[in-house]
Formats: structure tokens, sequence, C-alpha cells
């Protein structure tokens, strides 16, 4: 082997370590808090308490495929649709009367 292919698997080399190094660091733990994000997002129910993105309580009271339907407070005439990606945690009923 010359230097120059033995500079070329060696450049070669380091750039799948960098990218194992990215890909561990960066793209897995991504990954995985997408699937656990989607997993709360289809386990929400009517009732549940929420808290939204923008830091808003609220409880659940309709649902269709991709929206939910929030009502703020005790004001019962605060009640917002917004998209499902809207929401940041949820509190299943059952839990926040235990």
């Amino acid at each position: 082997m010359d230097s120059s292919s033995s500079s070329l698997a060696f450049t070669v080399i380091w750039l799948v370590v960098l990218f194992a190094i990215m890909y561990f660091l960066m793209i897995r733990p991504q990954n995985k808090e997408k699937k656990k994000m989607e997993a709360m997002l289809s386990a929400m129910e009517v009732g549940d308490s929420v808290v939204t993105t923008s830091g808003f309580y609220g409880v659940i009271i309709d649902m269709t495929e991709e929206d939910v339907i929030v009502e703020f407070g005790n004001n019962k005439n605060c009640r917002i649709p917004m998209r499902k990606q809207a929401i940041a945690e949820v509190e299943k009923a059952d839990q926040a009367s235990a």
C-alpha cells in the first residue's frame, strides 16, 4: 500500500466514525423522542388534562383524527380547537383525580 491509498482509507474510516457518532448523539435520540410523542398523542382521550406547546393548561373535550378541542380554565366558553401536535404533555383523567 502506498501513502495515497493509506491516506484515502484513513479518511474513509474517519468519515464513517464521525457519521456513527453523529447518528448516536443526534439522529437516534430524535427518533426515540418522536416515537414517544406519537405514542402519547395516540393514547389521548376525552377528559385528559393537557399542556400545550404554548404553556396553556386545559382539558380535552372533543377529538377528531388530527384535531382536539381543549377547554381552558373554569370558563366553559373558552374552548379552542387545535392540532394534536400542539399538545406537549398529557395527564390521564384517572391520574389527575388520584
